[in-house]
């Protein structure tokens, strides 16, 4: 079994790492500090291909494979959490979906300007009263003549105040519940679309998470996505692939806590001795990079598995469960290590253990993670 990587991602890799640490890395305090999504550096990441990975040279991307997409959101990852959210939602939860189900009139609207970094997608199936319960939904869209009408309210909309094109999910026939649900491609410039209120987050301050309301929202019936009655299907298969991408972005937030913590226990001076030098310093930085590859195992191995067109069961599900679950271990061990530093906003490792705690939430819970998993293994 060949865990190698190739020279072209070794070069994406190294070629991210370089540009966070150098364009990105000084002003991630400031940025987080100010609440400010900085799209003139999403512009120059676009510019990198990173905004539509796996979208084909056809409609405007460079067409790679799952495994690199990883690489590239670790990267991103490990010096800025917020960056790395927009880019895992543009690319796998947007761009997947608009290329598997769109028209080849609409991948020509849209596809190509998110694939460029043009502007950014978002993904809107969240509400006040529908969480993991997604065929719980309660947005409506009813046909009127060549328009669909949209009526409804979102919640913890990644991306929602700088997007420039939302997929929305609404019922189309109520009474069929999942069934009944349907997806659009919806403009924020559409009559009936509004931005409401910005959540006030404990971590991945600068992501923008937004209410979306829905008050007729009028919607060309060509921007539906797919058939009426395959919302569902849609949310759940972009949902299934973007969670190798929530993995990804776990593995290099611990990544970067880590780091932090190895420089801080070498630099660090107690008793009359490097803290490095302590036992229980040592045995929390080998638990720490221990559970990490033990994460970067699970979630390359199911990059793999879908870039070689195999079954994937759960193995995203577990990727995910367990990256997610680390990363949290993880944060907090790096905060041990640094002592009161830790504990103080100069310091990334106090930004980290905060961004860290939702991603074991959103994209689907560990609980629901485990759900998937135990139905994959018992047959139902």
């Amino acid at each position: 079994m060949d865990f190698s990587l190739t020279d072209h991602q070794k070069l994406i890799r190294d070629t991210v790492r370089q540009f966070m640490e150098t364009e990105v890395h000084p002003l991630v305090k400031e940025l987080e500090r100010e609440e400010r999504f900085p799209l003139e550096i999403l512009k120059k990441i676009g510019e990198m291909g990173c905004c539509g990975m796996l979208t084909p040279e056809e409609w405007g991307g460079p067409g790679l494979d799952t495994v690199s997409f990883v690489l590239m959101l670790e990267e991103v990852a490990r010096v800025y959490t917020a960056m790395s959210t927009a880019l895992g939602v543009t690319n796998s939860a947007v761009q997947t979906p608009l290329l598997q189900f769109g028209t080849d009139t609409q991948k020509q609207k849209y596809l190509k300007r998110l694939a460029s970094g043009e502007i950014l997608g978002s993904f809107c199936l969240t509400e006040a009263a529908a969480g993991s319960d997604a065929a719980g939904i309660q947005a409506t869209a009813k046909r009127d003549g060549e328009i669909y009408r949209l009526n409804g309210a979102k919640t913890w909309v990644t991306n929602g105040s700088v997007a420039g094109v939302f997929l929305i999910f609404a019922k189309t026939n109520p009474e069929a519940h999942g069934k009944g649900i349907t997806a659009f491609l919806v403009e924020p410039s559409f009559q009936g679309f509004k931005i409401g209120r910005h959540e006030d987050k404990m971590g991945q301050r600068s992501s923008p998470s937004v209410e979306i309301l829905l008050n007729d929202c009028e919607v060309p019936a060509t921007n539906r996505l797919g058939e009426e009655g395959q919302g569902l299907k849609i949310a759940l298969s972009a949902l299934d692939g973007g969670r190798i991408g929530i993995a990804a972005q776990a593995i290099g937030l611990a990544q970067g806590a880590l780091d932090e913590s190895i420089k801080y226990a070498k630099q660090r001076r107690a008793f009359g001795k490097s803290v490095s030098e302590f036992q229980a310093i040592q045995w929390m930085i080998a638990d720490m990079q221990t559970e990490l590859e033990a994460a970067r195992g699970l979630t390359y191995y199911a990059a793999w598995l879908r870039d070689s067109g195999k079954r994937m069961g759960s193995a995203a599900s577990k990727a995910k469960l367990y990256a997610s679950e680390m990363v949290n271990r993880v944060a907090y061990k790096a905060v041990q290590i640094h002592g009161s530093v830790g504990y103080s906003r100069e310091t990334d490792v106090e930004r980290m253990y905060r961004d860290a705690r939702v991603i074991t939430i959103y994209e689907g819970t560990s609980e629901v993670q485990r759900m998937i998993i135990a139905r994959d293994l018992l047959g139902k």
